[in-house]
């Protein structure tokens, strides 16, 4: 009987993914949180600096050949780079969501980041203003100007409804109801809610808008609600300069950036007697856990008060 061998066919060998691909997949990923979820510019800019500092740091691998070991050595790595734990917990983060995605395309089968423990941040109270230092800088900006008047706007709007810079930014005219109090906030994940405006907010924002009224087009309900010297939207990062700048006028001594308002906001609320799940839905916040934050400040300057003036403290 003639025997032949039977010929075996050369395995055939996947072409490794070049970086660009691996790129591509984060560009994707990006679209994808923009577009579907709702990231705002900042989270999405935020991610995609992590993610490709991740994709440099695992340049001789794919993506479907991770593995936990290979998350563990990047955070290891960004450890011996002096990251704060909050950083590296923000980067883990996005790690999930982004393997979580992958999952999803049918890139991977399952997510390599899943199983691992988020750094124990440190814990750190927010910083807030007192009345009065809130007082001074609501009333920095005091010449009758057009620029100014928009600007204790600003301030006002910040303090009174708790915004996020990137929501106060955001406005439009048709957001703000005059007449009711309030203002319709788009919050993180495009998540749309009502915020009360309080009268001195409102009075600020009548005299900013009697002086910008008659700039605008007659197709005003759609534009933004504050606006540069040249009529675009105005930006985060403008407004952190400007509210820099009223600072430095003040001499207020420390830092304060537009979230400071946030804590601001917040913490008299919470100490003036207002529940917790109200301050919870005035700020946005998805958990209560983020908002219990707030009564660790409230109960340290209870603490205080009793350390600084019982006898027997």
């Amino acid at each position: 009987m003639n025997c032949r061998k039977k010929k075996t066919l050369p395995k055939l060998r996947l072409k490794r993914r070049e970086p660009q691909n691996m790129n591509q997949r984060v560009e994707d990923f990006l679209n994808f949180l923009a577009t579907e979820k709702g990231a705002s510019v900042h989270t999405t800019k935020n991610y995609g600096i992590d993610l490709r500092e991740f994709v440099k740091f695992i340049t001789e691998k794919e993506f479907r050949d991770l593995t936990y070991l290979d998350i563990r050595s990047f955070l290891a790595f960004l450890k011996t780079r002096e990251y704060s734990k909050s950083s590296i917990s923000r980067k883990l983060a996005c790690l999930r969501s982004f393997f979580k995605y992958l999952v999803r395309e049918n890139i991977l089968t399952q997510n390599p980041a899943a199983g691992i423990a988020t750094p124990k941040k440190e814990k750190r109270l927010p910083s807030f203003m007192n009345p009065d230092e809130i007082t001074k800088l609501l009333d920095a900006p005091a010449k009758n100007s057009w620029e100014e008047k928009r600007d204790k706007a600003i301030l006002e709007m910040l303090y009174s409804s708790g915004l996020r810079v990137s929501e106060l930014a955001g406005l439009n005219h048709d957001d703000l109801d005059f007449f009711g109090g309030l203002v319709r906030v788009r919050g993180k994940g495009k998540k749309e809610r009502i915020v009360p405006v309080g009268q001195a907010a409102l009075n600020s924002l009548r005299a900013y808008w009697d002086m910008k009224a008659p700039r605008e087009t007659p197709n005003v309900i759609k534009k933004p609600l504050f606006i540069s010297r040249i009529g675009s939207r105005l930006t985060d990062r403008s407004v952190r300069r400007m509210i820099l700048k009223y600072v430095k006028r003040t001499g207020l001594g420390k830092e304060i950036s537009p979230h400071t308002f946030r804590h601001s906001f917040a913490t008299h609320m919470l100490d003036r007697g207002a529940d917790l799940r109200s301050v919870q839905e005035l700020l946005g916040h998805a958990n209560l856990s983020t908002t219990q934050i707030y009564t660790h400040v409230t109960t340290q300057r209870l603490k205080d008060a009793y350390m600084a003036a019982h006898p027997r403290a």
